[in-house]
């Protein structure tokens, strides 16, 4: 089974009829009765890119640019472009994706469909406020243009819309103008909870990026401590990129247990650079630190893993977080990949966007069968309590009544749902 069908996560095993499109100008063929969803780099986690007993339409050679505006930073491309290959012709020319997520293997189509974020939500918001404009194909053939002025109401439930209302074939997206192609910023230890939420305070109005690593073993005086970082783009020479690794295998067992994640979160959490001021760093290392290691979710073991990101309101963040982490550290289902973003005022067009003002946890936890579903449904009871949500390209097993309440512009999207379209992940939630 090829890793793209199973999902980043590996956790499923589905059957599925693939077609390969090699261009936007190829029309996909469409049976009565059967459901399609479009899939690119296949990097969201559980299974909303993922069509059990359906056919998905790979989009990975829909790679092409087709116009780019060096003055304006307008570029058009059709959807299977990652935000790599855009960042490979772009940053030369003083140009970078107004917002990434952690990975630049992501397709551009993937990238509008989960509406991802980054670490400057706080500044510019998610993808889906950049993008101008978008070429989307129904399954009754035709193609529609949509924007903001034009079939607006499609427009925004694609934005978001996991890939259902068709297939998008390409898009116009806006990219920011960087100084350079280095990264100049501090990182800070914190000591607990109280004092990040201090920190992103004081930094969110100077700093156009700002993240978090949480030690999610620690518990006490020390619950919530990490590894506050700010940043921005700089001119001027960049450090060395990072050197590229690779699992060439998945192990028979996960090393990840509750003894080697609490040794390597200490370790973590005390590095010498995990303190430093007037820090620089190749813009590969900030933004991608975890791209450096090919197939790193193998490390997880052949059960592979979930992922966990939840957002949670400003008022209720500090105490449903901390209740959130007390419950992993008593679980010792901890996780070494655990972060800590706020969220902006800056809304999407996107019905369906997953980012509101808040902030989000975000955590990965290797699958240890029930135990594991049991505590990710207590910390999404916690995240609901708290009137939070769960990102859907993160999810693998969030609950229908969950996801109607988290997103209440869900019966507005549904109107646009193209029939022939569907996926693993919508028909879970709605027949549960």
């Amino acid at each position: 089974m090829s890793a793209a069908a199973q999902g980043w996560g590996r956790l499923l095993h589905p059957r599925e009829a693939v077609q390969t499109l090699r261009d936007r100008f190829e029309q996909p063929r469409f049976a009565p009765g059967e459901h399609y969803l479009a899939r690119g780099q296949s990097r969201s986690y559980g299974d909303v890119a993922v069509n059990d007993g359906g056919h998905i339409l790979d989009t990975r050679r829909l790679d092409r640019f087709i116009a780019f505006d060096a003055q304006q930073g307008l570029l058009e491309c059709e959807a299977g472009l990652t935000l790599g290959e855009i960042i490979a012709l772009c940053l030369p020319q003083g140009w970078f994706p107004a917002v990434t997520p952690g990975t630049q293997q992501v397709s551009v189509g993937g990238a509008i469909a989960c509406d991802v974020h980054g670490k400057n939500h706080h500044r510019a918001g998610s993808f889906g406020c950049h993008v101008q404009s978008l070429k989307l194909l129904r399954s009754d053939g035709r193609v529609r243009h949509c924007s903001a002025q034009e079939n607006p109401a499609l427009f925004a439930a694609t934005i978001g819309g996991l890939g259902l209302t068709g297939l998008i074939l390409s898009a116009c997206i806006r990219l920011q103008r960087v100084a350079g192609a280095a990264m100049q910023g501090d990182s800070l230890r914190f000591a607990n909870l109280a004092e990040y939420f201090a920190l992103e305070a004081e930094s969110a109005p100077h700093w156009p990026y700002t993240v978090a690593w949480v030690d999610c073993s620690a518990r006490g005086a020390a619950l919530g401590r990490g590894v506050f970082e700010r940043a921005r783009h700089a001119a001027g020479a960049a450090p060395a990129p990072p050197r590229a690794l690779r699992l060439f295998f998945t192990p028979p067992l996960s090393p990840l247990n509750a003894l080697s994640l609490r040794a390597f979160n200490t370790l973590y959490y005390h590095r010498p650079g995990a303190q430093r001021s007037a820090q620089r760093w190749h813009w590969q290392s900030f933004f991608y630190p975890l791209d450096r290691i090919a197939h790193w979710n193998r490390l997880y073991g052949p059960r592979g893993f979930y992922q966990f990101q939840c957002l949670v309101p400003p008022a209720q963040a500090r105490a449903a977080i901390a209740q959130m982490l007390e419950l992993i550290a008593a679980s010792g289902q901890g996780s070494f990949l655990a972060v800590l973003k706020t969220f902006g005022g800056l809304r999407s067009p996107g019905l369906l966007s997953f980012p509101a003002p808040g902030t989000t946890l975000a955590l990965d936890f290797a699958n240890r069968g029930a135990r594991t579903t049991a505590l990710l449904a207590q910390l999404e009871a916690i995240a609901l309590a708290a009137g939070g949500r769960l990102y859907a390209a993160k999810d693998a097993c969030m609950s229908a009544e969950s996801f109607r309440r988290g997103y209440p512009a869900l019966g507005d999207f549904t109107q646009h749902i193209d029939p022939a379209f569907s996926s693993s992940f919508w028909r879970r939630l709605e027949h549960s």
